[in-house]
């Protein structure tokens, strides 16, 4: 397999692991945050496990070997998720419990303030570069739409 393989698991590890981060604290934040995050996380990964198996296709992996080790990288959303579940619970019985500020109220700015500067760092000067200016203008009022929804969904929960 190329290096460039090897990245792209490094990376998707990390990124999955962020992923399980939020999830765990979401969860615990409630059901319906909970859901509504898994939800969140499952429309995105579902084109991105796609492009990063295609990228594995293309360092020269089977297919085979591709989709197990997409399964490998997803097994560090459950870490992450794991970590986030633990570090929530053993809050609970520390001072940070009884002033209400649970870990899961920094982990969620946490990972959602990572992928705000992903979009802005890289996805921005990758669209502005390979788009006219008409679809580039399009794209960054979708990426604009979407920190609005989530702002709404903020202020209403």
């Amino acid at each position: 397999m190329a290096a460039s393989g090897y990245l792209n698991l490094a990376a998707d590890a990390a990124h999955n692991f962020t992923d399980g981060l939020a999830l765990g604290a979401a969860f615990w934040g409630g059901p319906g945050r909970g859901v509504l995050t898994a939800l969140t996380v499952l429309l995105h990964e579902l084109p991105h496990e796609l492009g990063d198996l295609a990228l594995l296709l293309r360092a020269g992996c089977t297919k085979a070997q591709a989709m197990k080790l997409q399964l490998v990288t997803a097994l560090a959303a459950l870490a992450g998720a794991s970590c986030s579940l633990l570090a929530e619970g053993s809050s609970q019985s520390s001072q940070c419990s009884q002033s209400g500020a649970g870990i899961s109220s920094g982990i969620l700015p946490f990972t959602a303030g990572g992928f705000i500067y992903l979009g802005t760092v890289s996805v921005i000067p990758e669209i502005l570069r390979n788009s006219g200016p008409f679809p580039a203008l399009l794209q960054l009022l979708a990426l604009l739409a979407g920190l609005a929804m989530m702002l709404i969904i903020a202020i209403f929960e």
